[in-house]
C-alpha cells in the first residue's frame, strides 16, 4: 500500500498528489512513468512521473479527472493508501548535449512537460516552453515553467490569458524568422502533437512526441500500447514512452485510442451511480 501525503487541486479537473513510494523515487527521470491501482478490484493505468523527492521517498503525480479509475483515485485523501504504485517504467528522456530546446506541452500534458524541461534546465540547456490550454480556468504550473524556461510562452484557444491561438503559433514564428532548436519535444493531445511535428518537420528539427496510448502491464506483453514508428511496431511502455514525431503514425495512434470510449463512458457512469448510492 503506498501512502498519499499530499493531494492539491490544480483546476477543477486536475489533481496532483504525493505518494510515498521510496524505491520507486530512487530511480524515477524526467520521462518516466508509474502503473497504479487505486484498490485490489481496480484497473491498471498508466501516470506520468511529474516529480519526485528522493530524500523524503516520494514520486508526484499529476492527473486530469476523465474516467472511472481517475474518479476513484480522485476521491482519495492525503493520508489515505492506494494498492499498487509499480516503476519507474519507459525509457527517460534524453538531456544529455542538448543545448537549445523548445518544449511544447498543451493541457494536462504539461504536466509530463514541466519534469522535462526542468531536466534539460538543471543539465545546462537553453529552454524555451510554448504552453497552451483552452481557457484561462485551465492553466496549471504556469509559474514552474517560468523558473526553468529562458522564453515562455503561453497560449489559449479562446484568448482568455495569454496569447489567443494553438501551441503552433509562438512555434511557427519563431521557426520563420529563423529561430533554430537541438531537439523539440512534444507532449500533450494527439491533434496537438501532430500538427508541431508537421510544423518542425519542413525546417528537418529533430522532433520527440511523448506517447500515452492504452496500456495494460507495461512490460511489452500485452501489445495493448503498440504504435507505428516509421513503419515499424513499437510499444510505448518499452520502446518509448518518447519517439521521433516525424515518423510516428499520429492518425493511427488517434483512431486506436478512440477504441474502447464507450466503455470508458459506462465505465464512468457506473462509479456516479456506486457514488450516488453509497452518499444515499
Amino acid at each position: 500500500m503506498y501512502k498519499i501525503l499530499k493531494k492539491e487541486y490544480l483546476n477543477p479537473t486536475v489533481v496532483l498528489m504525493d505518494i510515498q513510494a521510496p524505491f520507486v523515487a530512487k530511480k524515477a527521470l524526467a520521462g518516466q512513468f508509474i502503473i497504479l491501482r487505486v484498490d485490489e478490484n481496480g484497473e491498471r493505468i498508466p501516470l506520468t512521473v511529474a516529480g519526485c523527492d528522493r530524500e523524503r521517498g516520494t514520486v508526484t503525480i499529476i492527473f486530469q479527472i476523465v474516467g472511472a479509475t481517475t474518479m476513484a483515485l480522485g476521491e482519495k485523501q492525503e493520508g489515505e493508501f492506494i494498492q499498487d504504485f509499480v516503476g519507474p517504467l519507459g525509457r527517460a528522456t534524453h538531456v544529455e548535449g542538448l543545448k537549445k530546446v523548445a518544449v511544447v506541452g498543451g493541457g494536462v500534458g504539461c504536466a509530463i512537460a514541466l519534469p522535462v524541461a526542468r531536466s534539460l534546465h538543471e543539465h545546462g540547456c537553453e529552454v524555451t516552453s510554448i504552453v497552451g490550454f483552452r481557457n484561462k480556468d485551465l492553466v496549471i504550473l504556469e509559474e514552474e515553467f517560468k523558473a526553468c524556461s529562458a522564453r515562455f510562452f503561453m497560449m489559449t484557444d479562446d484568448g482568455s490569458y495569454g496569447e489567443h491561438g494553438n501551441v503552433c503559433v509562438p512555434l511557427n514564428r519563431l521557426l520563420e524568422a529563423g529561430e533554430t532548436f537541438d531537439e523539440v519535444i512534444t507532449i500533450g493531445p494527439l491533434v496537438m502533437m501532430k500538427f508541431v511535428a508537421l510544423a518542425t518537420k519542413k525546417y528537418k528539427i529533430k522532433t520527440i512526441a511523448s506517447m500515452n496510448p492504452i496500456m495494460i502491464d507495461g512490460t511489452g506483453m500485452c501489445g495493448g500500447c503498440r504504435l507505428t514508428v516509421g513503419g515499424e511496431t513499437k510499444f510505448a511502455c518499452v520502446d518509448g514512452p518518447e519517439f521521433d514525431a516525424h515518423l510516428i503514425d499520429f492518425d493511427e495512434a488517434m483512431k486506436r485510442s478512440r477504441t474502447y470510449a464507450d466503455f470508458e463512458q459506462r465505465a464512468r457512469e457506473k462509479h456516479c451511480r456506486l457514488m450516488s448510492q453509497e452518499v444515499k
